[in-house]
């Protein structure tokens, strides 16, 4: 019986999704604007990396072929030099959005078929009635932000403040999120997580896809800075997915996908800190992992760290610093095996603002025994389900088509 290893790195989108108009995001490419960054210097900073991207593992792959396919140009440097070993194309999302867990659940085969709500980009954004509420239940004095803005810049602004009113910090994005910031130690972790579990219930009425904890330590004089303890509160898929029809078989779940799918069927969770330590994890439960099983991984550095933040060398060093280890999943695909590498969105770091940016994803497969070659234009990330679900024998899911 096969195995396989599903790979999202965190919003490395490969080019414009045919609605991005739509999304405002007209000509985003996450990957292919990181390529050409580097290539005329952007991507150079003393430490930590220079020159042109390198990629030559993802490029073996297909990843240069994927993102021409997505976006009409080949990214410099994504050159395969050859035919690629691996099968790629790219994927198109149907689900109404760019959030995180309606692109993770497309690819598990449940494509959203109504929109998430969204709050508005005013100040403030949210209802008074829901701030009353959570003000309320919570047991909290007030709270801080209630406004769109990027996490770490609003935890600088308001980190002071914060500590001397006891006010958590409310903000949002233009994806379907309400995120609480609050200090680890002055507020308490603990704390932090049962507010965000109040403001779960009461976001259920405005169909927000997520309440996030954002905790941070530090001080006024020192700075502050977020802590790997972030935690999602998501709503839980409304129908099957994969996870739902591996339910019996081994499952490894790592990073934020436990949180993702709401904790349901996935399995063994393990949630380290960091795309290096999630990747480790992950090495390690698909090197033990039987035959019919399955590790899900979600590398999230690419998006928080780098995305958001609008950092283009540090997203490109990240990257670079994955493309290193692709060796190492190698060496660990048995005859049989299948891994399939690919994205939930993008976050384009030259774009304007800090939200993701509506795009396709590339689709990398590969393993011993797996047919390289293009696959082309996926019409639904559901595809990428669809085919790891009927390489482990598993029925198929409700939407989605498999490639082979």
């Amino acid at each position: 019986m096969a195995r396989a290893l599903l790979v999202v790195l965190d919003s490395v989108g490969i080019g414009g999704a045919p609605d991005a108009a739509a999304y405002g995001d007209a000509g985003a490419d996450t990957l292919g604007h990181i390529a050409e960054g580097c290539a005329r210097g952007a991507g150079d900073r003393a430490g930590l990396r220079a020159g042109p991207l390198s990629l030559p593992h993802l490029a073996a792959l297909g990843l240069g072929l994927a993102a021409e396919g997505a976006s009409g140009r080949l990214p410099p440097g994504l050159e395969t030099g050859g035919p690629a070993r691996g099968a790629w194309g790219h994927a198109v999302e149907t689900a109404a959005g760019k959030d995180t867990p309606s692109g993770h659940w497309e690819i598990a085969g449940l494509p959203m078929r109504e929109p998430w709500g969204h709050f508005p980009e005013t100040r403030p954004a949210f209802p008074e009635a829901l701030i009353r509420a959570l003000t309320e239940r919570g047991g909290i004095p007030g709270i801080l932000g209630d406004c769109h803005a990027a996490g770490a810049a609003i935890v600088a602004e308001l980190g002071a403040e914060h500590l001397r009113t006891g006010r958590p910090i409310c903000y949002t994005s233009a994806d379907s999120v309400f995120q609480i910031a609050a200090h680890e130690e002055a507020f308490g972790l603990e704390r932090l997580y049962a507010l965000c579990r109040t403001a779960r219930a009461l976001c259920d009425e405005y169909r927000i896809g997520r309440v996030i904890a954002r905790p941070f330590l530090g001080d006024p004089e020192s700075g502050f800075r977020r802590t790997a303890n972030r935690r999602d509160f998501a709503v839980a898929p409304p129908g099957e997915t994969l996870l739902d029809r591996a339910a019996g078989r081994a499952v490894v779940s790592v990073g934020k996908i436990g949180d993702i799918f709401a904790h349901r069927a996935t399995g063994r969770e393990v949630k380290p800190a960091g795309n290096r330590a999630c990747l480790d994890a992950a090495l390690a439960a698909f090197r033990d992992l039987p035959e019919g099983g399955l590790v899900f991984l979600n590398l999230v550095d690419f998006d928080t760290e780098y995305g958001h933040p609008r950092d283009l060398p540090g997203y490109a060093a990240a990257l670079e610093d994955f493309d290193r280890r692709v060796p190492e999943i190698d060496a660990l695909l048995r005859p049989g095996d299948l891994c399939v590498i690919t994205a939930d969105h993008g976050n384009d770091p030259t774009w304007t603002g800090t939200d993701h940016t509506r795009e396709q994803v590339p689709v990398l497969a590969f393993g011993p025994g797996i047919p390289a070659g293009p696959v082309g234009r996926r019409a639904s990330f559901s595809d990428i389900g669809a085919t790891v679900a009927r390489h482990l024998g598993l029925p198929d899911l409700a939407a989605g088509r498999a490639w082979w």
